[in-house]
């Protein structure tokens, strides 16, 4: 029999995977599947089974939200051997699994790991550590880890957006060095973030046009400071329509980035703290791991 690891956490979303992990399982062991399975207990639970893992697992399935997801990329790139990634999507956003066309329906996603085919994807190193979709600064950016967990269960999507909300009176803005390709940008900036999704925080077409994950880019979004409260209503109008206004923000595409600000500032990857950091460098690992999709029709 093949052998799979599955590791989920039992606290994703609205722990919604408690009423289904019986059928998730049946599912699993009627794909002939050995299942060795594993609840996450704490924070780096998740990467640290993965990267000790069995090199003799086929599979390691994941169930969770984007941030067990990077968990589970992180140890699998530490651990220097490369097997397939599943992910049953169980969290309050689930940006990654949408941009991949995974199930919602989490016996589905299941199904879908038993049948379907692997696809090499782009994931990103930062500094000593790894992203799988977003590294971002700023504005919006502490509300996925300052909000409960209790409270992303209730509100959702409107969690993230009720705390962002009472931070728009107290916006700081970070005087930072860009540097990337041929070019270097000079300016202060509200909120950065350097993506490889379809869709952030939930809200489609906002980290650009026509992405692809296995091309081998980010996509990097900066916003300036605004000058007065009008302007950062339209800065925010333009980057939910990706209507760019080249006054207020810059775009562009690249594999590597270097960012550099005057004072520690606060990261977050994949939705979860990413440290305080000067000085950090970004680079595309190009189809760096392979995630389970859906089987195309031929």
């Amino acid at each position: 029999m093949k052998k799979m690891l599955f590791i989920y956490n039992p606290k994703a979303g609205k722990a919604q995977i408690r009423n289904k992990l019986a059928d998730i399982l049946d599912v699993f062991t009627k794909g002939g599947y050995e299942i060795t399975v594993y609840p996450t207990q704490r924070s780096e639970d998740a990467m640290e089974k993965t990267e000790k893992r069995s090199k003799e697992y086929d599979i390691v399935v994941c169930s969770g939200g984007d941030g067990t997801l990077d968990e589970v990329v992180t140890g699998m790139i530490r651990s220097g051997f490369r097997t397939p990634i599943g992910y049953i999507p169980a969290g309050s956003t689930n940006d990654f699994g949408g941009s991949l066309g995974l199930p919602k329906n989490m016996v589905r996603a299941a199904e879908n790991i038993v049948n379907g085919n692997d696809f090499a994807c782009d994931v990103g190193s930062f500094n000593e550590d790894v992203f799988v979709y977003i590294a971002a600064f700023g504005l919006f950016t502490d509300v996925s880890y300052e909000t409960g967990q209790d409270m992303k269960n209730v509100l959702g999507h409107m969690a993230y957006l009720l705390e962002g909300m009472k931070r728009l009176s107290a916006i700081r803005s970070y005087p930072m060095r860009i540097t990337y390709e041929d070019t270097t940008i000079v300016d202060d900036f509200i909120f950065g973030m350097v993506t490889n999704s379809v869709s952030v925080g939930g809200f489609k077409r906002i980290t650009g046009k026509n992405v692809k994950l296995d091309d081998g880019v980010f996509e990097v979004t900066l916003i300036k400071r605004p000058k007065n409260p009008i302007e950062l209503n339209n800065i925010m109008v333009s980057l939910l329509n990706r209507d760019i206004d080249t006054d207020a923000m810059y775009c562009f595409r690249t594999s590597k980035v270097e960012i550099t600000s005057a004072e520690p500032l606060p990261w977050t990857l994949d939705g979860e703290y990413g440290g305080t950091h000067t000085k950090v460098v970004i680079e595309n690992i190009c189809r760096g791991i392979d995630i389970r999709v859906e089987q195309k029709e031929s």
